[in-house]
């Protein structure tokens, strides 16, 4: 593809530490509207995932970005990125290889989306997760007040045996929690991923339609040899490195989706 990603800077964010579930972390804060709590993809707040963020914030979306990792602003490179996994890795948050877990860093996350759905308006909040932080966006969504879930590419735990590739990235009480979710409190979950992505498994979505049933809305795209939309085969970041703001760009249409879908969930009229 040609062209360059949507980006920004920390400009007009607000930035105070959070606290909750033991932990304690820089969050930065943009916009008015319902909620969305953004956890950022490896390496951290970079200017991809603050493009992603400001144009949540433009589609009236109230916007929370956690820090838990990296350096916010900092561009992405190679080296950054590396430098991330490998504390990752050892960090006992999150758990980077563990099936069947409780990682405790969703517990944080789910404390910040009660304290943002107590002050923002809608009928309750959205979060989105990216990456390593993918699937923490639905491992979040045991806190009542979430009512909408995005894992874009969820790569937790790493998927270096059979086992890991199935996992869908929480403990199973946790699941049977977000499982009676989608049945009495309408949550709904969306998933997205490239499908050439080794990083994230296709047998990790499909564990998780298995259990969430038409609660768990799916969007693939096709990065195999000569895809329609042009992506390499290493394409991985759908909503952040991939989009561009041309029309047909599909990246562009599966954010486009992902903001439709979060105010069908979370608006107090069910629309933008």
């Amino acid at each position: 593809m040609t062209g360059s990603a949507p980006t920004s800077t920390l400009t007009g964010w607000t930035k105070a530490p959070f606290t909750g579930a033991g932990l304690t972390y820089d969050c930065y804060e943009k916009g008015e509207g319902p909620g969305v709590v953004l956890i950022p993809e490896i390496p951290g707040i970079t200017p991809h995932v603050l493009g992603l963020a400001d144009h949540l914030v433009d589609e009236g979306f109230t916007v929370v970005i956690p820090s838990p990792f990296g350096t916010p602003g900092k561009p992405e490179s190679i080296g950054y990125v590396l430098g991330t996994v490998a504390r990752l890795c050892v960090s006992a948050e999150f758990r980077a290889f563990a099936v069947d877990a409780k990682r405790p860093i969703t517990a944080y996350l789910r404390a910040v989306a009660a304290d943002l759905a107590a002050r923002t308006p809608g009928r309750g909040v959205g979060v989105i997760g990216m990456c390593f932080t993918g699937g923490f966006a639905l491992a979040t969504a045991v806190e009542s007040s979430v009512l909408a879930s995005v894992l874009s590419q969820p790569a937790a735990p790493f998927p270096v045996t059979a086992s890991r590739r199935r996992d869908p990235g929480m403990s199973q009480e946790e699941l049977a929690q977000i499982v009676e979710r989608t049945r009495t409190d309408g949550l709904c979950a969306l998933g997205l991923r490239f499908t050439r992505d080794r990083a994230v498994p296709p047998e990790r979505f499909a564990t998780l339609r298995e259990q969430l049933g038409d609660a768990f809305e799916v969007i693939e795209l096709d990065s195999g040899p000569g895809n329609p939309g042009g992506f390499a085969k290493g394409a991985h970041a759908v909503l952040t490195a991939e989009v561009r703001e041309t029309p047909g760009n599909l990246a562009l249409a599966a954010r486009t989706r992902t903001v439709r879908f979060l105010h069908d969930q979370i608006d107090a009229t069910g629309h933008a």
